[in-house]
């Protein structure tokens, strides 16, 4: 292991421990690793606007960890991943899950594609599409009991888009900065909210949110 994942792997169980999640080594490892791979392909690619690996370790890996008691559930679907965030993150700390990748930029795409075959991510995929056309790429949509977005849309388009793959009793997990009171009043009729939980990240002080929306039911 070389000295910078020893140091973000400190970091980061540091973080995760104020997120109140216990991570094994592996994890803490492999989530090192990810940051390590980001930051060699953000060289060619401009995956992210956020060059600096420290930088990265809080605002994308931090920030992705804070939502994971968001989910309690079995397939999670991440729509408008980027480069994995939060998906790739979720995956890595929760190998209970199945956690379907969703993005439509090709570069994105191929880089998630070599961050789950190089750290061996077992219980993620990745879908190189739009939201919208995803029902044609899989033979079984609306199966996802949570589906989350990071920086994706207004609430009233990820619901929009979003809702025909959200399984029965599902939810709507959309990661936000300020309360987005705005968003909020124009949501679509189809959903209710449920709850607007305050995100902690370590190391950051910007406001974060985690919008937590439900299927309104017409039976």
């Amino acid at each position: 292991m070389s000295a910078a994942i020893s140091t973000r792997r400190q970091l980061l169980a540091q973080g995760a421990a104020s997120l109140g999640l216990d991570l094994s080594g592996t994890m803490l490892e492999s989530l090192a690793a990810y940051i390590d791979l980001l930051v060699k392909w953000n060289r060619v690619y401009n995956l992210t606007a956020i060059r600096d690996p420290d930088e990265m370790l809080t605002q994308h890996l931090l920030d992705s960890l804070s939502v994971v008691n968001c989910l309690k559930v079995q397939r999670v679907l991440d729509v408008g991943s980027g480069p994995g965030l939060p998906g790739i993150v979720i995956s890595l700390v929760r190998p209970d899950l199945r956690v379907s990748l969703l993005d439509s930029n090709q570069k994105k795409c191929a880089f998630m594609q070599q961050a789950v075959s190089e750290l061996r991510i077992a219980n993620a995929q990745v879908e190189c599409c739009r939201v919208e056309d995803l029902a044609t790429q899989q033979s079984d949509p609306g199966v996802f009991d949570s589906i989350t977005s990071r920086a994706f849309a207004s609430l009233a388009d990820f619901a929009s888009t979003s809702l025909p793959y959200l399984a029965p009793g599902g939810r709507l997990v959309a990661m936000k900065g300020k309360v987005p009171e705005d968003e909020l009043r124009h949501l679509p009729d189809t959903v209710r909210l449920i709850e607007i939980r305050p995100l902690h990240v370590p190391g950051l002080t910007a406001a974060r949110c985690a919008v937590i929306l439900e299927r309104i039911s017409r039976d």
